[in-house]
């Protein structure tokens, strides 16, 4: 079924999309390509930190850091997803494949999409610990983690791989097959349809503010029951250690909405394509890279672990030396 959307209304296959990336900085593509590398590599090693020492660590074993965990892999997959072909634009290759496009649009907006309910799911978590703590382990078993995740990702699967899947496999394309961004964006995608895009186009809004608001309601709604609570706590230091266990989602989760939103929730034009594609990337490559920084330098207890960490290996070494 998916081969009908490769013909175009001439008939023409359509085989490939060529992605034009930053074409307009051509004096700046190879500091580009340095610049990405890095942040990209070191996004990967320190999103893999923090799952392996959640994983590794008992005193880690706890409703935030399995849901940090799973949002440390999120990350590890919209990078992965969108980076690499990035890094091959700025050097050279500029053309993907028709199914390697519909992959990545596809792979991308599911984790995406999930990741946003996840920082909902987060701070839900987090309303629990601190506004019902008597209740709290009881209430936030590992079963019911389990399928706060899974729900995350069913909502996900429902609302962007049955749409996506509906415009690769339904909707003819036009030349010239030129998407003016550095993946495989749907705005752009659509632009390139030989089709009344109205449906597709209403569906996709509808989904983005579904998902992206519904999440940004859950956390703001938790987040004031939590100042509320916090604020008639009679201990300063039960005050301090409340909001700093709440500071890094709260960090993460506003850079993740804002640009969010700033992409996918308000109205596009063709003038602010050049502000989608630094918005796109601070979601795409910064944000996977500020994450385990934030949750690290700002969290006392992954701060222990990673001291601790440090040392065993330390001691190792100097073992294995001697």
């Amino acid at each position: 079924m998916i081969l009908k959307s490769r013909e175009n209304i001439s008939g023409n296959a359509v085989t490939e999309f060529l992605l034009l990336g930053f074409s307009h900085l051509q004096k700046m593509q190879l500091p580009l390509f340095c610049i990405v590398l890095i942040m990209y590599v070191l996004a990967l090693m320190g999103n893999a930190l923090v799952v392996l020492m959640i994983r590794l660590d008992s005193r880690l074993h706890t409703p935030m850091y399995y849901f940090l965990s799973h949002l440390s892999w999120l990350e590890i997959i919209i990078t992965t997803t969108v980076t690499p072909k990035m890094l091959s634009i700025l050097i050279s290759e500029k053309s993907i494949s028709f199914f390697a496009c519909a992959f990545q649009v596809t792979l991308y907006f599911l984790a995406g999409t999930t990741e946003v309910l996840l920082l909902g799911a987060m701070s839900v978590d987090r309303y629990l610990a601190i506004c019902n703590p008597l209740r709290y382990t009881a209430i936030m078993s590992n079963q019911v983690c389990l399928l706060m995740v899974v729900f995350c990702w069913f909502i996900s699967f429902v609302c962007i791989v049955v749409g996506i899947v509906f415009k690769f496999s339904n909707l003819p394309y036009c030349g010239p097959n030129i998407i003016d961004h550095f993946f495989c964006d749907t705005g752009p995608l659509t632009m390139l349809i030989c089709a009344d895009t109205h449906l597709v186009q209403a569906l996709e809004f509808a989904s983005s503010c579904f998902t992206l608001l519904s999440s940004v309601a859950i956390t703001t709604i938790s987040y004031v029951c939590i100042i509320v609570t916090v604020i008639r706590m009679p201990s300063a230091q039960g005050r301090n250690k409340a909001f700093s266990t709440c500071s890094s989602h709260i960090t993460v989760a506003s850079i993740y909405y804002g640009s969010s939103i700033f992409i996918y929730v308000r109205s596009s034009g063709s003038s602010s394509m050049d502000f989608n594609k630094v918005a796109t990337m601070l979601n795409t490559v910064v944000t996977p890279l500020l994450n385990p920084i934030i949750y690290s330098f700002r969290n006392k207890a992954v701060k222990e672990v990673l001291k601790d960490r440090v040392k065993q290996l330390g001691f190792t070494i100097a073992k294995t030396v001697d």
